[in-house]
């Protein structure tokens, strides 16, 4: 498209952690040595979309990789800034890559525009160079990257800290009669159609009531795939959500201390206060597993799945680093490094099993606190009222309208 001559394009379909399977397209001409590169989603739309908003704060911020979808918006709100979605193609870039590529975008069509209507055209160079100016991070700027997709990704370069957040409601079940269809449902396991996450084929999920010692009943639901062998089982809570959070935190000082059953809900976050790491809510769903299951989804998440530690990606520190963090993990697991590993669910729906119960577990303390405003507002609490709801009736004297 540079000199309108014959070029070669490349195309690599690929898995990438995170993003499911990706077709790299690349194109490269030995007329005019022109070259381009694009990246596009071949896998199915993700379950829920992303949003990122990043704090770009240091020249070091400009670095952080992207994986770009076709389909996200991007905005950097103190300019007023948006590019639409669909208006660009897919990139792997960096946050510096993203500014120069609209930047590049804006003055495309920069000479027509000075022939044409040269206010406009002025307007624009204008802009164009607060575009190149946030380059320099003279002030703090915020760039949102908003995919409905679920196909875009901001790296994180203070791995193994993470910070993902998602909103997680439980709903209190109906008071249960005695005798009722509840009582047959506990002992049975129940399946409905569903289409696997991963190929989209049709699977069948199971779903069972199951009631843990010295806590609550929890919903165990499983999904397995015939076509493609995948495999996936999520926890819910049977409960509803407490009034205070709950903050456990166990001491790790033996091997056997990996076969405690552990509940972490979707809104449980984790924390290894040695290893100053920190794993938001949701990052890997509610699970019911042991504790071992559950350092091992993490060794997962940040360092086996992790995309920017892969390939050429992969700056030599940090996967460094990434892979002493899973070393660590590792020790844990094997019982050669005690540590204290913290669930903190602000609903109150995870647990730990206590394997003195029903005495006091000396190595498991559990603490109840009361919620922030700004944690009853993530989890959708603060406009929720599940009492006289019906006896509010619109004011005036007028009939109401519907």
């Amino acid at each position: 498209m540079n000199c309108h001559l014959n070029g070669v394009t490349r195309l690599l379909l690929t898995k990438i952690p995170f993003f499911k399977e990706v077709i790299v397209s690349s194109f490269s001409c030995d007329n005019c040595n022109w070259s381009n590169t694009e990246i596009q989603s071949a896998g199915r739309i993700q379950d829920q979309g992303v949003c990122y908003t990043l704090k770009v704060k240091t020249k070091e911020d400009l670095n952080r990789e992207v994986v770009k979808a076709d389909s996200a918006t991007t905005r950097i709100p103190e300019l007023d800034f948006e590019i639409p979605p669909f208006t660009q193609k897919g990139a792997l870039s960096t946050i510096e890559g993203l500014l120069d590529r609209a930047a590049a975008g804006l003055e495309q069509e920069q000479p027509a525009r000075r022939l044409n209507d040269p206010e406009v055209a002025e307007k624009i160079d204008g802009f164009i160079q607060k575009l190149r100016k946030l380059k320099e991070v003279e002030d703090e700027f915020t760039l949102v990257i908003e995919d409905p997709s679920g196909n875009s990704f901001v790296e994180n370069p203070t791995a193994p800290q993470l910070g993902l957040r998602a909103d997680g409601d439980d709903e209190e079940p109906d008071e249960e009669p005695a005798g009722s269809d509840i009582d047959t449902m506990r002992g049975e396991v129940l399946a409905f159609n569903t289409n696997c996450p991963e190929c989209n084929a049709p699977a069948s999920t199971n779903m069972k009531l199951v009631q843990i010692p010295h806590f609550k009943e929890v919903i165990i639901m499983a999904t397995n795939c015939d076509s493609c062998g995948h495999r996936t089982n999520e926890v819910k809570s049977g409960g509803a959500t407490e009034e205070m959070g709950t903050r456990i935190t166990l001491r790790v000082t033996d091997v056997s201390d990996m076969t405690r059953d552990v509940l972490k809900s979707e809104t449980c976050g984790i924390g290894i206060p040695e290893l100053e790491f920190e794993l938001g809510m949701a990052a890997v769903g509610g699970k019911f597993t042991t504790l071992e299951g559950l350092l091992t989804d993490i060794k997962n998440l940040v360092v086996s799945k992790n995309p920017f530690i892969c390939g050429d990606s992969g700056v030599s520190d940090r996967v460094e680093k990434l892979r002493a963090f899973g070393e660590k993990i590792d020790r844990i697991m094997a019982g050669e490094l005690e540590v204290h590993v913290v669930l903190d669910d602000p609903t109150g729906n995870s647990y730990v099993q206590n394997v003195y119960a029903p005495d006091p577990d000396p190595e498991l303390t559990t603490e109840k606190y009361t919620r922030t405003f700004e944690q009853n507002e993530d989890l959708g609490l603060n406009d929720m009222k599940t009492e006289g709801y019906q006896e509010e009736q619109p004011s005036g004297s007028g009939a109401a309208k519907h």
